[in-house]
């Protein structure tokens, strides 16, 4: 593992929580952040995963570290918003405090007909890769510290913008007037028309930037100044069978094969799970990440196998005058309503 002590400080330990830090990127950052002697959080779907999660990173940790952070496991499973509260309530009877809040967690069904639901009746993507983050920050607020550490950093993608190159193919990102929404838990696609499980995904990415920009606007005006950092890993296509695109490969396997060949391997438009998880580790440590308000990076494609991680702007959609606020205000409504 690179020896990240030279670049980042030495002096404190952070205490992380993450979310998706279980497998890919989040688990490439957690491997890093512990190398360095800072303390994690990592909530995974069941106990069964928990233990084997915990075993890995154990395991790939050098021997011979000086400074090794703590690892928590606790279970949470975000397709459940009940999950959430009872993660809350043991982080509430272990005063447990949080430096740096990662929501990192994301899926796509991509190929599906027919939509999934989580355990509340949303559509999944939407309730695992939004609504979940969105309840699970105003639960942990109260437990993250008011220190110069502080950070919220949301995982997006480029696929939230219609103009990027990933956004440009099949369905646009765009949540309309927000008409599922506001028909409550049966909704199918944000904009209320009919089920597109590609497009489900690129609107959930939309809304992670939406929430962090709101997110940032609403702290701001109660006087919490912290950097909420959106961000894009660029496309990462795994070589194991626990990628991003776990969920999708059932629906189309032979088309997922022939196109991480593709992209991965002949075109070379992918990064890594380890490069992306370095990224994030950044986002988490470095002091050029510390600008308070809202910002967004994105790990640019240059060329084949050439990447810049920068700031970028969003998309025009996710600039859109109010839409950020109406989304914050249904999102809520769809909680307070939760069976």
């Amino acid at each position: 593992m690179i020896d990240e002590t030279k670049r980042f400080r030495k002096d404190k330990s952070l205490t992380v929580f993450i979310t998706g830090g279980s497998s890919g990127i989040g688990y490439q950052a957690v491997l890093r952040l512990i190398s360095i002697g800072h303390n994690i959080i990592l909530p995974c779907k069941n106990i069964l995963r928990a233990n084997e999660v915990l075993t890995n990173i154990l395991n790939q940790l050098p021997c011979d570290l000086s400074k090794k952070g703590k690892i928590y496991t606790p279970v949470m499973d975000l397709s459940n918003l009940n999950s959430i509260d009872s993660l809350c309530f043991e982080v509430k009877k272990r005063r447990l405090n949080i430096d740096i809040l990662i929501l990192n967690a994301g899926l796509q069904y991509t190929g599906s007909k027919t939509p999934m639901r989580s355990t509340q009746g949303f559509e999944l993507t939407f309730a695992v890769n939004h609504l979940s983050h969105f309840y699970l920050t105003q639960k942990l607020l109260p437990f993250i510290n008011r220190s110069s550490d502080s950070k919220i950093i949301i995982t997006s993608s480029e696929v939230h913008n219609p103009s990027s190159s990933g956004g440009r193919v099949g369905a646009k990102a765009c949540l309309g007037n927000l008409t599922g929404l506001a028909c409550g838990a049966g909704f199918e696609m944000i904009d209320g028309k009919q089920f597109n499980a590609d497009k489900a995904y690129k609107d959930s990415k939309l809304c992670n930037i939406l929430f962090a920009k709101e997110l940032s606007n609403r702290l701001g005006k109660n006087s919490l100044k912290i950097p909420i950092l959106a961000w894009a890993p660029g496309l990462v296509i795994s070589r194991d069978s626990q990628g991003f695109f776990r969920y999708s490969r059932k629906y189309n396997q032979l088309g997922q094969i022939l196109f991480s060949f593709l992209a991965r391997d002949l075109l070379r438009i992918t990064t890594s799970n380890e490069q992306a998880g370095k990224h994030l580790c950044d986002l988490v440590c470095s002091y050029k990440y510390n600008k308070l308000g809202f910002n967004y990076y994105s790990n640019k494609l240059l060329s084949p196998g050439k990447f810049i991680f920068e700031k970028t702007n969003i998309s025009e959609e996710a600039q859109r005058e109010g839409l950020s606020n109406r989304l914050w205000d249904l999102s809520e409504s769809l909680i307070n309503k939760k069976p």
